[in-house]
């Protein structure tokens, strides 16, 4: 059966009495991974590194194929991620933190923005944030002054998974610098907001937490927010998980299945929490990526997508995405439109019954189109602007460019890879594409702050990328 009409079926089944109605205001686990390549994990076509947990959550429930970021890099995601909203509308288009060694201003999410967990909060929900922060480390910006009521982790954009006290520490060379195992990591680990001394396996440790919080907070509606640092540099892992893998040859390509994996022990552990608690089906649980992967690291592979973390070929904005609620929505489905991340927090607040606030969302409610109950695709348009990098999906139609001499057409329903340009041969398409991206760029702020930039060729042709 196809997946249309299988699901068209089981939305014909959820009139009826197929799946039970939630018990109360549902909880939600939302779980972020760092620089995952579309094509590392087992349910994205990884031949080598294996990931049974998050793969659990592609068979019990919905594996996305065209799932979308609202960035390339990682802080202007999780704005969008955590607001629902354009980056944009805040100013916040490239990364937060230091611009160079000169000038060491750190900026953050302005105040304005209203995050998740502060929506939630008038409800009953209790949250937490564990694991990369990366919105802002100055006074106001923390996690618990923006509505969380709990934060174990880091406030910047990277970190040390070990120290010299980890058992079995092991690093490999990556970014051009050499394998570096440090006494202390480059970011503290706070509890609140103090610095806490932390040994563990930084990946293993932020699991065994939210563990925690699952434990302390079963009887209670909660919004988990676990944002893992893996697999982002620098390469770390341990020996334990370095022996799983002995047989594949590339040592970078090693390490990040050693990462991956103890992401997906990790995982495994909070599911096994939720299930032990009998919260599988008040729970809501949403996987994804914060951006593709950045390929040039050696480490990992975007799968069959083009370009990588920083550009905004697909391989630096299409990432997976698994969802999962026992019993609200159907398992085992692959779902083929094009959705973005920018979706789950009006789908958060649909699902708990929560009305939204005065200021409208940039996404939708993806429930009833997860479960058939309404067909078609949910967005006309995506829209992408970083710096002098813009994008714009409509359909199965793409366009990227880049200042004023570069644009490029693709078709991805016959050429997912972005190999073939078809802008000389659909100058139509071409015209609304563009206009339909500046009427919406002239709707967003400028930048509140510079970008820094990276180099990244992509179809021979190397380019500027703003970041």
């Amino acid at each position: 059966m196809s997946t249309v009409s299988r699901r068209s079926l089981l939305g014909t089944l959820l009139g009826g009495t197929l799946f039970a109605q939630p018990r109360r205001r549902p909880n939600f686990v939302l779980i972020l991974a760092d620089d995952l390549g579309y094509g590392d994990i087992g349910c994205y076509g990884s031949p080598d590194v294996p990931t049974p947990h998050l793969d659990s959550l592609a068979r019990d429930g919905v594996r996305c194929t065209d799932a979308y970021v609202s960035c390339a890099v990682c802080s202007p995601s999780r704005v969008a991620l955590l607001t629902g909203r354009y980056q944009h509308r805040y100013g916040h288009e490239f990364n937060s933190g230091p611009i160079s060694r000169e000038a060491e201003v750190n900026f953050g999410l302005p105040k304005e923005a209203v995050l998740l967990p502060a929506l939630l909060k008038p409800a009953g929900y209790r949250s937490a944030c564990i694991g990369k922060w990366h919105l802002g480390a100055r006074p106001g910006y923390h996690p618990l002054e923006r509505g969380f009521d709990e934060f174990y982790g880091f406030l910047g954009g990277g970190n040390d998974f070990v120290t010299t006290r980890t058992p079995g520490a092991r690093a490999v060379a990556a970014d051009g610098a050499g394998p570096r195992i440090p006494e202390r990591r480059q970011d503290p680990i706070r509890r609140g907001f103090d610095p806490v001394p932390e040994d563990r396996y930084l990946t293993s440790a932020f699991g065994a937490e939210a563990v925690d919080f699952i434990e302390r907070n079963h009887g209670s509606p909660f919004f988990l927010y676990l944002a893992f640092n893996a697999i982002h540099t620098p390469l770390h892992a341990t020996d334990a998980y370095l022996q799983r893998f002995a047989a594949i040859p590339n040592e970078k390509h090693r390490m990040l299945a050693a990462m991956t994996a103890a992401m997906d022990d990790a995982i495994g552990a909070v599911l096994a929490k939720l299930r032990e608690r009998g919260l599988e089906r008040d729970t809501l649980v949403v996987f994804l990526s914060d951006n593709g992967c950045p390929v040039m690291t050696g480490a990992g592979t975007n799968g069959p997508l083009n370009g990588e973390k920083v550009t905004y070929y697909d391989g630096g904005i299409r990432v997976p995405l698994l969802t999962r609620w026992t019993g609200i929505l159907p398992p085992g489905i692959t779902y083929k439109y094009p959705i973005v991340s920018r979706d789950l927090v009006p789908t958060f607040l649909k699902a708990a019954a929560i009305p939204p606030p005065a200021a409208a969302f940039d996404g939708i409610d993806l429930l009833p189109y997860f479960t058939g109950r309404r067909t078609g695709a949910p967005h006309e348009y995506l829209f992408w602007r970083g710096g002098k990098g813009r994008a714009v999906r409509s359909g199965p139609w793409k366009l990227v460019e880049f200042g004023d001499s570069y644009s490029k057409l693709y078709h991805l329903g016959r050429d997912i890879g972005e190999k073939e340009d078809l802008s000389a041969a659909e100058p139509g398409v071409v015209r609304r594409l563009r206009r339909a991206w500046t009427a919406w760029s002239n709707s967003m702020r400028a930048p509140a702050w510079p970008a820094r930039q990276r180099n990244v060729t992509v179809n021979g042709t190397t380019l500027t990328w703003d970041l």
